[in-house]
């Protein structure tokens, strides 16, 4: 079905060890991985294959839209997070949406997060450790990354420049030790700062 819609399929592992090595040998742009797979966790497979090759997009398919799951597989380094009953329409515009360096969650998903985070039921994260405090400023532009909005939209919303807007993500990113905005945006949503 992607070949069919023009992605370029470069090989199918049926296990986690295999689909890290393939993702190893073939260096592809875009990794689509499931999380229930035979011979260890996908969790694992997507924590391996972005620790060997940090600029693979992570791309998870998966049925779970369990908290854990989710949390698990975007702090692994997955930037997307899908559910099987995404059309494929919707698959291949994440797909390529991964490609490009964007992070994608189902709508379910950021449904599931966003309750829990009203609950309060994510944890906490503290945005002062190791002596990393984000500025107030930081945290206007974390909130708006968990909502959604891209640099231009936050530059509006904020009345700064596209280039303050970029400075701002990369500092939040160093301070949180996260490498994209899914990730950021889960600490934010861990925070209640959504």
């Amino acid at each position: 079905m992607l070949a069919a819609d023009g992605i370029s399929v470069v090989g199918e592992a049926t296990d986690g060890d295999g689909a890290v090595a393939l993702a190893v040998a073939k260096k592809p742009n875009v990794v689509v991985i499931d999380l229930s797979m035979p011979g260890g966790s996908g969790t694992d497979a997507v924590r391996r294959i972005v620790a060997s090759l940090p600029e693979v997009h992570v791309v998870v398919l998966t049925v779970s839209s369990g908290e854990s799951d989710v949390l698990d597989a975007l702090a692994a380094g997955a930037c997307c997070y899908l559910l099987k009953e995404t059309r494929l329409e919707e698959l291949v515009a994440s797909i390529r949406l991964a490609a490009a360096g964007h992070a994608v969650l189902s709508r379910d998903i950021v449904r599931t997060l966003a309750a829990q985070a009203r609950a309060g039921s994510l944890g906490s994260v503290d945005f002062h450790a190791g002596g990393a405090a984000l500025s107030a400023r930081e945290l206007e532009v974390l909130r708006l990354i968990a909502q959604g909005a891209d640099n231009a939209t936050i530059g509006r919303e904020l009345s700064i420049s596209g280039h303050t807007v970029k400075q701002h993500v990369t500092s939040i990113f160093g301070k949180l030790g996260v490498q994209n905005r899914v990730q950021a945006a889960v600490c934010a949503v861990r925070a209640s700062l959504v």
